[in-house]
């Protein structure tokens, strides 16, 4: 590995460290959403919260025109994949504890690592393969923790969202060799925004002025968290990134 390399990883991981604190703290503020909500809105109204930070930081830096300077159809994807990811994770937090949906969520590392390999052309060594192996067993523990039924709905919402959360990453380091961070979150957001407003239709609801405090800590914690975690994917090596969430 080139001393580039060995950089490049270690910024990756103290963004994924700040990324993962960030989203802890969104993650917890989109709980108190969740019963107000239908799951799809709480997606969108996440993602609007973002967007004015994200358009903001892009004119600080002097990116705006580089908005629109990207792969298209890969961001197509990611939107697609965010939106499905969001709503089903609000989904599940109506009906799961924080702390277990976050233990089920663990094995979104282990997908990534997997996924890397074959996808990324990243070298996994033994210790990583029998540690994605020890992993899926603990999450089949945390899914079926009674022993009364394999999975349940919150369960299988979150599962999804582990997925999709992993093939997100995936798509962050492809797009990361030739779209800028900033450019990465901003069609991410937009994306989860209108299709999150389109499919919820008239069901949406009309956002309660209480909740205002609650979309200003989103907006800003999951502008960080979703920056931080951008970065830690487009520099470091996914398998390697993986492991710090």
């Amino acid at each position: 590995m080139s001393p580039e390399q060995r950089a490049d990883n270690l910024r990756g991981i103290v963004m994924m460290v700040i990324a993962v604190g960030s989203f802890a703290l969104m993650d917890a503020s989109l709980k108190e959403l969740t019963p107000h909500y239908p799951p799809l809105q709480v997606a969108a109204l996440r993602a609007y919260a973002s967007l004015p930070v994200v358009l903001l930081w892009a004119g600080v830096l002097g990116m705006r025109a580089r908005l629109f300077q990207v792969r298209w159809s890969l961001h197509l994807l990611r939107g697609v994949i965010g939106i499905l990811m969001m709503a089903s994770f609000a989904f599940a937090l109506r009906t799961l504890p924080l702390s277990e949906a976050y233990a089920i969520f663990f094995f979104a590392p282990l997908l990534i690592t997997a996924l890397a390999a074959p996808l990324l052309g990243e070298r996994v060594g033994a210790n990583r393969w029998w540690a994605i192996a020890i992993g899926m067993l603990g999450v089949l523990v945390v899914l079926r923790p009674k022993g009364e039924q394999m999975l349940s709905i919150g369960g299988l919402a979150v599962l999804v969202a582990t997925v999709c959360y992993a093939i997100s990453a995936i798509t962050s380091r492809v797009l990361g060799r030739t779209d800028t961070s900033v450019s990465m979150v901003f069609w991410l957001m937009l994306f989860m925004a209108a299709g999150g407003t389109a499919l919820t239709g008239s069901d949406w609801i009309p956002v309660q002025a209480a909740h205002g405090w609650i979309l200003l800590a989103i907006a800003v914690t999951g502008s960080v968290g979703q920056f931080t975690l951008t970065e830690a994917f487009k520099r470091g090596q996914a398998s390697l990134i993986a492991p710090f969430e």
